[in-house]
């Protein structure tokens, strides 16, 4: 296909050699199967701040830092200068997040390169060697459920550990990848769509993300897997990490009794509207071409 502009000067640069296809059209970014040498890999292209439907919201933007402290003073101001340097700092956080997340042994796209607002990384691929289908578009058995759900409650976990909130996960940017395993291939999910990951320690926000992420995980895979729904998995993790004993081996229990207390109305209503925010999101995905 023809290489859409913004992908033109990847091609100048060297960095991709022809444009296969479009593989799919996000709420913030636009993604091509690209070939590179003989390597198939994907370009995400951001969209423009103007042309996205997910929105930089506070909760997730909450303490990003920049390095360059012109950009951050521009960026509390609200100038069109500090625009542009939002606008960088939120592209380069799924690429920070990302390289952190794969040290840490997060199963992730891996990242090649991030130029003029592409990120170039690894296309994810199923056992037949095809672009991997979101966890949306499969159905599981009880057993598969049940393996793919302890799967990323341990991927959930890793993340925390090396200090990341996914902030957006569902079975909407999770793949289902294939690897070699003992037995020949085997499926394995894989974390995308990390743009809006935050710093667990450094946003306020970061433990009520945590338990909407895991809550999203836990409703999906509860429609296969009934008794999951019945899991109280990120109440245990998050009170694991701020008594400090959480770790990427620790066994989960799936089991929380919360201390009774005096029931905070405000963030009652917080929850109720991210439940609201959620299923809209999530019936405009739905209608999202794949």
């Amino acid at each position: 296909m023809k290489a859409p502009k913004r992908l033109q000067s990847l091609i100048e640069e060297g960095l991709i050699d022809t444009v296969v296809r479009q593989l799919m059209s996000g709420k913030e970014a636009m993604v091509y199967v690209v070939r590179c040498g003989d390597e198939t890999r994907c370009a995400k292209v951001y969209k423009e701040a103007t042309e996205r439907s997910f929105r930089q919201a506070v909760d997730y933007t909450e303490n990003r830092k920049v390095k360059n402290t012109r950009q951050a003073r521009a960026m509390a101001k609200g100038t069109r200068y500090g625009g542009q340097a939002q606008e960088a700092a939120w592209q380069s956080a799924e690429v920070d997040a990302l390289y952190r997340l794969a040290a840490a042994g997060v199963r992730v796209p891996r990242p090649y390169n991030f130029c003029d607002g592409v990120l170039l990384m690894e296309l994810v691929t199923d056992g037949h060697g095809d672009a991997a289908p979101r966890l949306n578009d499969v159905d599981f058995t009880p057993e598969q459920a049940r393996t793919h759900h302890a799967t990323l409650l341990t991927e959930v976990v890793r993340m925390l550990c090396a200090g990341v909130v996914h902030g957006d996960l569902s079975e909407f940017n999770i793949l289902l990848g294939s690897e070699q395993g003992v037995d020949g291939m085997v499926d394995v999910p894989v974390v995308i769509d990390l743009p809006q990951a935050i710093d667990a320690a450094g946003n306020n926000h970061a433990g009520r993300m945590l338990l909407r992420d895991v809550a999203n995980l836990r409703a999906f895979f509860g429609r296969f897997a009934p008794e999951l729904l019945h899991t109280s998995f990120g109440l245990e993790i998050w009170d694991l990490y701020q008594r400090g004993v959480l770790y990427p081996e620790t066994v989960l229990t799936g089991r929380f009794e919360q201390k009774a207390g005096v029931v905070d109305m405000s963030a009652v209503m917080r929850e109720i509207d991210d439940a609201r925010a959620e299923e809209a999101a999530r019936l405009v995905r739905m209608q999202l071409p794949g």
